[in-house]
């Protein structure tokens, strides 16, 4: 094991104790889980106990999943700075209101531990969010995993590339190791594949590129959702935490525009800082956490989080009805779910686990491909999308460490896959039929109709 790969994996043990030790917010499905959007931490979403089994003499042959990495540091200061630029000027002022002046510092010690760990890199939540996910994956199939070691079958990994994907990828490799020592040789050395995993940046993604910088549907609609009174109105009640009025109003009037932005772009700032703060709860003082809630009320959070929604549910998501420019580009990575489940179909395949790691720029979108829960109804330029109207929650969807895992079992000639959605069984979409009502195993050769494989 290299030095990098030791630095990453040394606190294991604490890792695996940790594992199950996740926020409550973090399965909340409550408003408050909402305020976080795409950054909101993992937990899983079903007990380990309570899984079907599957029909009378299927045994598991193989498992697949895909990974969104573990909680992180932002992926840049920005934020910070900004927010800070204007807690300087208000404190040379005597501008801040009481609860301000601890703000500031709070924001720098934030920032720096953020600097510590690596702006983008998994924080040690992350790293107990993937080993956990790995500890459990291990648990639901040990029948897989042994005969995997028995039999000296392949476990691949692959990633984005990005480093908090390789990581992850790393880190979940080096948990099953360490659960089980005879699989370690098994696991094959990690590989790059930014095509299947990045699929937003490479050459199956230029379409979806340009409607993310051209599309004037998409520029106009995400306008008029941000541009409300509502908006301004908790911009205001943001800063009014950290700020006297009358610097607030000065803020509003544009005065400090050159050098952070608007009120809507300070408040966003905090907002943002609130966000990413439960992710680095590990290395706040004590470990007691950051308490970013201080500094903005529930409703407002509440609002900023659909916002971040709303911009990712256009962007990534479902997006417009009739439209599948967001998510048809992920139709490489179902190829790909397909392709092994098929090779562990024929018995000629000497893989046992295909393990992916990736961003949320692929999670989001291969949910609205593959109809999951919350992701499947795009919303028309006439009823622009809102939290009454429509289930998608990109803390639903697309958490930290989301994952999307299919399981194969085996009997003679007869192929079975379950489907787990951050690792509660899922129905496939609708049109799928399961071997029987009420379960959540699917003969192959009806996903391939389902999915429109065959010819």
């Amino acid at each position: 094991m290299n030095r990098a790969t030791l630095a990453l994996a040394a606190p294991l043990c604490a890792l695996l104790a940790a594992a199950t030790a996740l926020p409550a917010h973090a399965a909340d499905r409550s408003t408050t889980a909402d305020s976080y959007g795409t950054k909101g931490s993992y937990a899983p979403q079903q007990n380990l106990r309570t899984y079907q089994q599957p029909p009378k003499g299927f045994a598991p042959v193989f498992t697949e999943n895909v990974s969104r990495h573990g909680s992180r540091a932002a992926t840049d200061s920005s934020d910070g700075d900004l927010i800070l630029r204007l807690w300087d000027q208000a404190a040379s002022e005597g501008q801040l209101t009481a609860r301000g002046k601890e703000f500031g510092p709070k924001v720098r010690a934030l920032l720096a531990a953020m600097d510590k760990v690596g702006y983008g890199n998994l924080s040690e939540r992350g790293k107990s969010e993937i080993a956990g996910t790995a500890v459990r994956m291990e648990q639901r199939l040990p029948g897989l995993f042994a005969g995997i070691a028995k039999n000296g079958e392949k476990i691949d990994v692959v990633s984005s590339g990005q480093g908090r994907a390789v990581d992850s990828g790393q880190l979940f490799a080096d948990t099953l190791a360490a659960t089980d020592p005879a699989l370690k040789p098994l696991i094959g050395a990690a590989r790059t594949d930014k095509d299947l995993l990045y699929f937003h940046k490479s050459a199956g993604g230029a379409a979806y590129r340009d409607y993310i910088a051209n599309d004037q549907r998409l520029t106009t609609t995400l306008t008029s959702i941000t541009d409300q009174p509502t908006t301004h109105r908790a911009a205001s009640d943001v800063l009014r935490k950290i700020f006297k009025r009358d610097f607030v109003q000065r803020i509003v009037d544009g005065e400090f525009a050159t050098t952070a932005g608007s009120a809507v772009d300070a408040a966003e700032a905090v907002y943002n800082l609130y966000g990413i703060a439960p992710a680095m709860s590990a290395e706040s003082p004590g470990g007691k956490g950051w308490h970013m809630d201080r500094y903005i009320n529930q409703q407002d959070a509440a609002w900023f989080g659909y916002l971040s929604d709303a911009e990712d549910f256009y962007e990534k998501g479902p997006g417009f009805a009739g439209s599948n420019i967001t998510y048809k580009m992920a139709d490489v990575l179902l190829d790909d779910f397909f392709k092994k489940a098929e090779g562990a179909a024929s018995t000629t395949t000497t893989l046992g686990a295909e393990l992916r790691f990736t961003h949320a720029e692929e999670i989001i979108p291969l949910a609205a491909l593959m109809g999951l829960p919350g992701s499947t109804q795009g919303a028309t330029a006439e009823t622009p999308y809102t939290y009454a109207d429509n289930p998608w929650r990109g803390a639903a969807v697309a958490p930290m460490a989301s994952n999307i895992q299919w399981d194969v079992f085996r009997k003679g000639d007869t192929t079975l896959v379950r489907m787990l959605y951050n690792e509660k069984e899922t129905a496939f979409k609708t049109g799928c039929r399961p071997v029987s009502k009420g379960s959540k195993f699917y003969d192959l050769n009806e996903l391939e109709r389902c999915f429109g494989r065959t010819s």
